[in-house]
């Protein structure tokens, strides 16, 4: 049987049918309407209609959003993709497709696949986190989603960066309306401005790492700030949560010299004599959204 995941990234929605071994079936992204609502409503519908069309049936659809629904008021908060907030998504989306729609916050289904088959199979507490666009986080205990009390389990993202230095008081401005939380720090945005700050550069994320692979000493110098903070962000979450596998997801995941620096970087923030928390890769990559989305229907 066949289910459809959608992921509401802030790059692109993609759509994709998804089979019981999680395996894809078949695949549809377009970029997403950014800030209009209705349009984004009308994109995922197109996408879950062709995906219908091709398979020759209506299958069940869950979504991967960013930010939640809020369980006071039924409507998104905290989506960084802000034309979303405060609007009933999961009944406009039902309403548009004509069937029941599932949602869960997109790192949640993120940090879903991979510890079902994924880079995490086996842990029994697995914190996904997702560094792109924004930076978010889910916590999957025992195969499960922990969602919490308020919808935010996992909202690392919006905590301050821990044990700041003085450079980095007070920080920049969040969309949340705070000033210095993590994602300022750690979202390809983040690096891409702290580069700019330091060097008078504009440069995107990969653009930084390739320069720093040639010798470009202060592009070097940016990674290893990046590196620092993500140390720091992370022993917090180690701290808190004590998770047996980190999986790194979104764009910022794809530095392979995260998965050797920060887990070296981290021990002195970490409240142990030794850290066994391992800090891994995604086994499906940008596939990994609509996989745990799809499998919001298990």
């Amino acid at each position: 049987m066949l289910r459809i995941g959608v992921d509401m990234g802030g790059t692109k929605i993609e759509a994709a049918a998804v089979a019981e071994d999680g395996q894809i079936a078949l695949r549809r992204r377009v970029p997403p309407p950014r800030d209009d609502y209705d349009a984004t409503i009308a994109a995922v519908v197109a996408l879950v209609h062709d995906l219908d069309e091709q398979v020759g049936q209506a299958m069940t659809v869950g979504v991967g959003m960013p930010g939640t629904i809020s369980p006071a008021t039924g409507l998104v908060k905290n989506a960084n993709s802000v034309w979303l907030n405060g609007r009933p998504l999961d009944r406009d989306l039902r309403s548009a497709l004509g069937r029941p729609v599932r949602l869960a916050n997109d790192a949640n289904c993120f940090a879903l696949s991979e510890a079902r088959g994924g880079a995490a199979a086996g842990a029994s507490t697995v914190f996904g986190v997702i560094i792109g666009t924004g930076t978010g986080g889910g916590i999957v205990v025992n195969g499960r989603v922990l969602t919490g009390r308020n919808a935010v389990a996992g909202e690392w993202g919006h905590n301050p960066l821990p044990w700041p230095r003085a450079d980095e008081i007070p920080g920049a401005h969040c969309y949340c309306g705070l000033r210095g939380c993590i994602e300022t720090f750690l979202s390809g945005p983040g690096l891409a401005r702290d580069h700019a700050a330091r060097t008078g550069e504009e440069r995107n994320p990969m653009e930084i790492v390739q320069r720093a692979e040639g010798g470009d000493a202060a592009a070097e110098a940016s990674l290893q700030r990046y590196e620092d903070r993500c140390a720091r962000a992370l022993a917090s979450v180690i701290n808190v949560v004590d998770p047996d596998v980190i999986v790194l997801g979104g764009g910022m995941s794809n530095i392979p010299r995260l998965y050797t620096n920060v887990p070296r970087l981290w021990a002195r923030y970490v409240f142990s004599d030794r850290v066994d928390t391992t800090l891994v890769a995604p086994r499906f990559g940008d596939s990994s959204g609509v996989r745990g989305a799809a499998w919001l229907w298990e």
